[in-house]
C-alpha cells in the first residue's frame, strides 16, 4: 500500500500497487459507520419524531418528514462536493483525506446527539441539516481515498466491500434505532457507533500527502468555477451522473415512506419491526452479490453490462411492489431489490472512478458525482408526497419508481469510454 511517507507526487499519480485486506476492511468499516449515522434517522428516528411533532403543527407526518429530509438533502448537495474540493487542497501532515474523516465524524456524532433533543419541526430540521453537513465531509473524503490509492482493476472489488459496509450500515443503523429503547437512545447509539467505526482507519493507516508545490493556486473564482463539469466536455461523466441519479431516485422513492406503507397500506402489526425485517432481507441478498459483482467486473474488465442488468432487475422488483401489495410480496421485492442493488452498488462505483477527469480534483469530482446520491433525497419527497396523497397512492408511487429506475438502466448504454 502507498503511504504518506511516499513522495508527494504520489498523491496525484494513478495508483498501481494493490491495497491490502486490512486497508480495505478499515475503510469499509469507516464507510459503514457513516451510513449508520445517516440511516438510523432516515429509516426510523426521523419518521418517529415527525409522527410525534405533526399533531397540532398543521401538517401531516408524511409532509413533515418530506420537508425535513428534503432540506437536509439540500445541505448534502452542497456539502459533499465542497468538502471533497477542500480535501483535494489539504496539505496536512495527516494527508488530504484523513483530517476531514476525523472532523466530519466527530461533528456528525455531536449533531446526532443534538437531533435527539429536538422538540419540534425547526429544531428537528436544524439537527438533521447539521448531520448531513458533517457526515458528508467525512463521506467525501472516504470515497476519494479509493481512486487515490486503489488501482483501476481492483476498484470493483473494493467498491464491493464498501457497498457491503454501506448496507450493513443501513441495517445496523435501523437495528440500533429500533432496539435502543426510544428516540433519544437510538440517536445516542448511532452517534457512538459512527464515531467508533472510523477509528481503525484513521489510527492505523496513513493518507497520501499533497505537497505545497503541488497544491493548486488558490482563487475564489477558480475554486467556484471548478464545480461546473461541462457534460459537453465530459460526456461520459455526464451520462454516468444521470444514470446514478435516476437509479438512486427510484430507490429513494421506495424507501421514503416504507414505515408508513407498512402501517397504513399493509396494516402490519409492528411496522417498525417490519422495516427492520425488510431491511435485513434486502441486506442479506445485497451482501450475496455486492462483492461478487465487483470482483467479476474487475476480472472481465467490463462495467456497463453489470449496471444495466442490475438496474433492470431492480425496476422489475419495484414494479412488483405496486402489483403485489402484501407482506409476502414486500419480502420478495426486498430480496430481489437487494440482488440488483448489490451488483449496481459495487460496479457503478468502479465505473464512476473510471470516468473521473483529473487526479488533482478526485475529491471534488466524486463529490459532484455523489450529488447523484443526495439529490434524490430532495426530489423523492417532492414527487412522493403528491403521488401518495393525490395521484394514486402507494401503487402509483412504486410504478413511477420502477419507470425511473428502468430509464437509468437504459441510459448507461450512452457511456462510451467504459466497456
Amino acid at each position: 500500500m502507498t503511504t504518506a511517507d511516499s513522495v508527494p507526487a504520489a498523491a496525484l499519480a494513478e495508483p498501481v500497487e494493490r491495497v491490502g485486506r486490512g486497508w480495505t476492511s478499515a475503510l469499509s468499516l469507516a464507510n459503514g459507520a457513516i451510513w449508520v449515522g445517516w440511516y438510523g434517522p432516515l429509516q426510523i428516528l426521523l419518521a418517529s419524531q415527525a409522527e410525534d411533532f405533526a399533531p397540532g403543527s398543521g401538517m401531516s407526518k408524511e409532509t413533515m418528514l418530506a420537508w425535513v429530509t428534503g432540506i437536509g438533502a439540500v445541505v448534502s448537495l452542497a456539502a459533499n462536493p465542497l468538502f471533497g474540493a477542500l480535501s483535494d487542497r489539504t496539505t496536512s501532515r495527516r494527508g488530504r483525506r484523513t483530517p476531514w474523516i476525523m472532523a466530519g465524524t466527530a461533528g456528525g456524532a455531536l449533531s446526532l446527539l443534538l437531533l435527539a433533543g429536538a422538540d419540534g419541526l425547526w429544531t428537528m430540521a436544524l439537527g438533521w441539516c447539521l448531520v448531513q453537513l458533517t457526515l458528508n465531509a467525512a463521506f467525501a473524503a472516504v470515497t476519494a481515498a479509493v481512486p487515490d490509492q486503489v488501482p483501476r482493476l481492483q476498484r470493483g472489488a473494493v467498491g464491493g466491500w464498501l457497498g457491503a459496509a454501506q448496507i450493513l450500515g443501513v441495517v445496523g443503523g435501523t437495528g440500533l434505532a429500533t432496539v435502543a429503547g426510544g428516540v433519544g437512545a437510538g440517536y445516542a447509539a448511532c452517534a457512538v457507533f459512527t464515531l467508533a467505526g472510523v477509528l481503525p482507519y484513521v489510527v492505523r493507516y496513513e493518507d497520501l500527502r499533497l505537497s505545497h508545490t503541488d497544491r493548486p493556486a488558490w482563487s475564489w473564482r477558480g475554486f467556484a468555477a471548478g464545480f461546473w463539469l461541462s457534460p459537453r466536455r465530459h460526456p461520459d461523466l455526464g451520462w454516468a451522473w444521470l444514470t446514478r441519479f435516476l437509479m438512486n431516485l427510484s430507490n429513494a422513492l421506495v424507501l421514503l415512506y416504507l414505515l408508513y406503507y407498512l402501517r397504513d397500506r399493509l396494516h402490519h402489526a409492528d411496522p417498525e419491526q417490519g422495516v427492520l425485517i425488510l431491511t435485513a432481507v434486502n441486506g442479506l441478498t445485497l451482501l450475496a452479490t455486492v462483492v461478487v459483482g465487483g470482483v467479476w467486473s474487475d476480472r472481465v474488465g467490463r462495467r456497463k453490462p453489470f449496471v444495466i442488468w442490475s438496474g433492470v432487475l431492480m425496476a422489475v422488483a419495484t414494479a412488483a411492489l405496486a402489483a403485489w401489495q402484501t407482506w409476502p410480496g414486500a419480502i420478495v421485492a426486498a430480496a430481489v431489490l437487494g440482488i440488483g442493488f448489490g451488483v449496481f452498488t459495487s460496479v457503478d462505483f468502479a465505473l464512476m472512478t473510471d470516468v473521473l477527469p483529473a487526479a488533482g480534483d478526485r475529491g471534488k469530482d466524486l463529490g459532484i458525482i455523489n450529488v447523484a446520491n443526495s439529490l434524490p433525497q430532495v426530489a423523492a419527497p417532492a414527487l412522493a408526497a403528491p403521488i401518495v396523497t393525490y395521484l394514486g397512492g402507494y401503487r402509483m408511487l412504486y410504478l413511477v419508481a420502477a419507470v425511473v429506475g428502468l430509464a437509468g438502466a437504459v441510459l448507461v448504454g450512452r457511456i462510451r469510454g467504459v466497456d
